[in-house]
C-alpha cells in the first residue's frame, strides 16, 4: 500500500505505486483535468516538483499544482518557451535552439538563425504555436545517457544544445522532453500536454550573446508572455501600455529633466529641472540621516587595488570594476563605498560605548556594466548611492536591523510607496567567511523581520559574496515590483580590514558591519519616482511649484512681482511673460506637469489676487497670494499630492 497525505491533512491509500495524474483524478475529475504537476516529499527528503506522470512508490506528502499556484504559472511559461522553440523549428528548420528560461511575466528563447527574425516572422510563429497547442500533444519525459544525447543533437545539427549537454558531468542523468516532432533538453517538470498552453503572446526580438559572453556570437532572443487566463494577460498588456507612457526616458526628454548620449554610455546629463528633482531627494535623505543618528562622511573615489583585494572585491567583482594607473600603481574606481567607510572607522580606536556608529554617504560609484544591459536610469555605469554602514556589536544587531526596516518603511511612504515585499537572500556558492558565521548572520536577519511583523520569502543562494541580506521590493502605481533597499550583515570585511573596538573587558573585538541602503542608486530611484508618478511629481519633489502666466504683456510686471514674492518664500516659481495666447501658455505648462498655473490679468492686479489652476486642469478660482502660498506650503510640508491640501 502507498499512503498519500494531502495538504489539508487528509490521506488516501493506493494498492501500489501511483502516478500524480491518477491521484488527482481520484480526488476529482476537475482536479485531474487541471493538474499540471505535483509537489512531492517523502520521509527525509525535500519537496520537489515533478510531472503528473511521475509515479510515487512509497508513502509521501503531495500537493497537486494547478494554474492557480505560482509554480503552476511558472510551469505554463516554461512549457510555452518549449512550444515557441517547437514552432520555430517547424517553420525554420535550419534555426538552432539554445536556452529558453522563465523570466518575470513570461519567458524567452534564444535562437541561432541565418537572418534576423521579422515582425511578420513573429506573427507566423505565434500562429504556429496556437496550432501546436490546439493539437494537445502529450509532453513526455525521457532519460538519456549524456554522451548519447550529445551525439543525437550533433546529428540533427543542434551544436549549441550539444555543447550545453557536453558541459554536464557524465554521471548526471540527462532528461529530455518530447512533444510531437520536437525534443529538448530540460530538467522539467512540464505541463502534461500542449493543450494546457492557451494564453500567450510573443512580444519582441532582441540580440543576446551565446552564454552571455560578448566574445561569443550574437543570437536572437524571442520574448513572450504567458498566463493562466485571458483576463490576466489582458491586464498585463494594459499595464505594459501604461508603462510605455510612463517610461522615464521618454518623460525625461519631454519634461527636460535629463538626457543620454553615445559619448557617455551609461552616464546621465542632468538638466536644471532634473537636478532640482535630484536635490529634493538628496536633501530629504540628508535630513533622514540627521534624524536617525547617521554621521555623513565622504570617502575617496579611487583606492589602491591592494585594498580591493583585501576586501575580496577584486576576486569576486573584478570584471565589473574600472581601473586606472598612476606612477606604477593600479587603482580601482569604487563600485561601492564599504571599504572607504571601514578606513574612516579605523582612523580612531572606538569604545563599545560609542557603538553603534552609523556612517552615511551619497557616494558616487562606477560599475563596468555590459553595454547591452544598460537601460536608461535603471541600469547605468555611474551612479550615486545613499549608502550607509553601521558598525555595531553582535548584541546590537537585532535592534539595528529592526530599526532600519521601520525607517525604510517611513521613507518609502513619504515617496508614495506603501506596499513593500521582503526577501531574505542567503549564502551564494561563491562567498567568503565560515559557514557558522553565515548561520549567525542569516538567523539575525530573519529574526529582525519576525520582530517587526514582516512576512518574508527566502531566496537561497542570492546573498552578496560577503554576507546575507534583506531585499526590500516596492510595488508601484501600476503594479510593477522594484527591488530597492537592502541591509546586509557582514562579519568578514571588518576582520579583513582590521576594524576593531574596545569592549567592556578592555579587549579588542571586531565589530559587525551592516551594509544598508534605502534608495539604493539615486538615479534608479528617481527613474522609479518619475514612472510611479507618470512625471507628475508631488509638489515637494516637483522641479517647479508654479508658473505665473500673464494674460497679456500689460500685466507682465504684476506676474513678475507675484513670482518674485513666492520665490522669496522658498517656492520654485517662474513667470511666463511671452506674448502668446493664455490658452497656449496653459496648455504648454500643463504638458510640463507643473502643479499649479497662476493666471493674472486686470482683475487679479486690481485685487492683489491670482487665478489658480491645479494640475489636471482644475479651476480653483481666484484667491489672495497669501492664501495660495499657505495651501502650497501645507502640501509641501505634508508631502501631499496636488489638490490634497
Amino acid at each position: 500500500m502507498v499512503q498519500i497525505t494531502l495538504p489539508d491533512g487528509s490521506k488516501r491509500e493506493f494498492p501500489g505505486p501511483v502516478s500524480i495524474n491518477d491521484i488527482a483524478h481520484s480526488i476529482g475529475t476537475g482536479l485531474g483535468r487541471a493538474a499540471l504537476a505535483g509537489r512531492v516529499s517523502t520521509q527525509g527528503s525535500e519537496p520537489k516538483l515533478v510531472d503528473t506522470s511521475f509515479v510515487i512508490e512509497q508513502d509521501a506528502h503531495l500537493a497537486i499544482i494547478t494554474a492557480k499556484d505560482p509554480e503552476g504559472l511558472d510551469l505554463i511559461r516554461h512549457s510555452t518557451a518549449h512550444l515557441l522553440a517547437y514552432a520555430v523549428k517547424s517553420l525554420f528548420p535550419e534555426a538552432q535552439v539554445t536556452i529558453g528560461p522563465v523570466i518575470d511575466n513570461g519567458f524567452y528563447y534564444d535562437f541561432a538563425y541565418k537572418r534576423p527574425f521579422t515582425p511578420e516572422d513573429l506573427a507566423a510563429i505565434e500562429k504556429k504555436m496556437a496550432e501546436l497547442a490546439k493539437k494537445d500533444e502529450t509532453v513526455t519525459r525521457e532519460e538519456w545517457l549524456r554522451d548519447d544525447a550529445v551525439e543525437f543533437f550533433k546529428g540533427i545539427g543542434e551544436t549549441y544544445k550539444a555543447e550545453i549537454i557536453a558541459s554536464i558531468p557524465s554521471n548526471e542523468a540527462i532528461s529530455l522532453y518530447r512533444e510531437g516532432d520536437f525534443i529538448d533538453l530540460c530538467r522539467g517538470p512540464h505541463v502534461p500536454s500542449t493543450g494546457k498552453l492557451k494564453v500567450f503572446k510573443l512580444m519582441k526580438v532582441a540580440g543576446a550573446y551565446w552564454r552571455g559572453d560578448s566574445k561569443n556570437e550574437m543570437l536572437q532572443r524571442i520574448y513572450g508572455t504567458a498566463w493562466a487566463s485571458k483576463e490576466e494577460q489582458a491586464a498585463y498588456l494594459t499595464m505594459l501600455e501604461e508603462a510605455e507612457k510612463r517610461d522615464h526616458r521618454k518623460l525625461g526628454r519631454e519634461l527636460d529633466l535629463f538626457h543620454f548620449q553615445d559619448e557617455a554610455p551609461g552616464l546621465i546629463f542632468w538638466h536644471p529641472k532634473g537636478w532640482t528633482l535630484w536635490q529634493q531627494v538628496e536633501q530629504y535623505m540628508r535630513a533622514v540621516y540627521v534624524d536617525n543618528g547617521y554621521q555623513e562622511v565622504k570617502a575617496p573615489q579611487i583606492l589602491d587595488l591592494s585594498l580591493w583585494k583585501k576586501t575580496g572585491h577584486w576576486d569576486n567583482y573584478a570584471e565589473n570594476m574600472f581601473t586606472t594607473e598612476s606612477e606604477n600603481r593600479v587603482y580601482g574606481l569604487k563600485p561601492m563605498n564599504c571599504p572607504g567607510h571601514v578606513q574612516i572607522f579605523n582612523a580612531n580606536l572606538h569604545s563599545y560605548r560609542e557603538l553603534p556608529i552609523r556612517y552615511g554617504e551619497f557616494g558616487q560609484c562606477h560599475r563596468n556594466e555590459p553595454s547591452g544591459s544598460l537601460h536608461g536610469m535603471m541600469r547605468v555605469r555611474g551612479f550615486t548611492q545613499d549608502d550607509g554602514h553601521i558598525f555595531c556589536t553582535e548584541d546590537q544587531l537585532q535592534d539595528e536591523c529592526s530599526a532600519f526596516t521601520a525607517l525604510l518603511q517611513k521613507v518609502y511612504a513619504d515617496f508614495g510607496f506603501t506596499e513593500i515585499l521582503y526577501k531574505v537572500a542567503t549564502r551564494p556558492e561563491k562567498r567568503i567567511g565560515a559557514d557558522e558565521v553565515w548561520d549567525k548572520a542569516e538567523k539575525a536577519l530573519m529574526e529582525s523581520l519576525d520582530r517587526t511583523g514582516c512576512k518574508y520569502e527566502v531566496s537561497p543562494g542570492e546573498g552578496a559574496f560577503y554576507g546575507p541580506k534583506i531585499e526590500y521590493t516596492l510595488k508601484d502605481a501600476i503594479g510593477r515590483h522594484w527591488q530597492c533597499g537592502t541591509i546586509q550583515v557582514d562579519f568578514s570585511m571588518p576582520a579583513r580590514l582590521g576594524a576593531e573596538y574596545v569592549d567592556a573587558s578592555d579587549q579588542r573585538k571586531t565589530p559587525v558591519m551592516l551594509h544598508r541602503a534605502i534608495l539604493g542608486s539615486f538615479e534608479r530611484f528617481i527613474g522609479m519616482l518619475i514612472e510611479n508618478h507618470a512625471g507628475a511629481m508631488p509638489p515637494w519633489l516637483s522641479p517647479q511649484h508654479a508658473v505665473v502666466c500673464c494674460i497679456s504683456e500689460n500685466f507682465a510686471a504684476y506676474a513678475t512681482e507675484i513670482s518674485q514674492t513666492l520665490a522669496k518664500q522658498g517656492f520654485r516659481v517662474s513667470a511666463d511673460l511671452r506674448g502668446e495666447k493664455i490658452t497656449r501658455k496653459i496648455r504648454e505648462h500643463s504638458m510640463q506637469k507643473v502643479p499649479y498655473i497662476l493666471v493674472v490679468g486686470e482683475k487679479e492686479r486690481e485685487t492683489a489676487t491670482v487665478a489658480v489652476r491645479s494640475r489636471g486642469g482644475i479651476d480653483l478660482g481666484v484667491m489672495p497670494i497669501g492664501q495660495f502660498a499657505a495651501r502650497l506650503q501645507h502640501e509641501i510640508d505634508a508631502r501631499l499630492e496636488v489638490g490634497q491640501a
